[in-house]
């Protein structure tokens, strides 16, 4: 068991995705606090907003796996489709979702307090990102497993 665990400890392309969620949840979480000037707990968890944790984390997996495994493999091939996809997603159909929870957040609003939807609980609209928000999530995950590798390097 306790080999199955350092393997996990070691896993390059795995621990590279990992630091490069936290670091753009983390910096969501400054950012919010930056502007809002109150701290905000799930903006460590939470979707949407600058820079994109889901694209850091694909394309933070995807390089480091590139650099593990080779550019030129099927399993590069499949982490590169995984994190289009993934962006693509971010950017279009999560970001279309949360542009029609604002809509209807609205016509609810705008209801009379009669009406029995007059006290639903509103829709979650940060869903989906700008793409700006994907292109700087991409590249801190990018620098990330970059950065990583070098020190991987340095601990052989």
């Amino acid at each position: 068991m306790s080999s199955s665990w350092s393997s996990i400890l070691t896993n390059y392309p795995l621990i590279s995705a990992f630091i490069a969620f936290v670091i753009a949840q983390t910096i969501k979480f400054f950012t919010s606090w930056y502007k809002e000037k109150q701290w905000d707990l799930k903006q460590l968890v939470g979707s949407g907003g600058m820079p994109s944790s889901h694209s850091s984390t694909v394309t933070a997996l995807a390089t480091a796996i590139g650099f593990q495994e080779g550019f030129g493999g099927a399993l590069f091939a499949t982490a590169l489709i995984l994190a289009c996809i993934v962006m693509y997603d971010a950017t279009d159909v999560r970001l279309h979702a949360g542009r029609q929870a604002e809509v209807l957040n609205q016509i609810v609003y705008e209801l009379p307090a009669e009406h029995p939807l007059a006290e639903s609980r509103p829709l979650r609209e940060l869903l989906g990102h700008t793409p700006p928000q994907v292109a700087a999530g991409g590249l801190l995950g990018i620098v990330t497993s970059v950065v990583g590798y070098f020190i991987f390097l340095d601990a052989r």
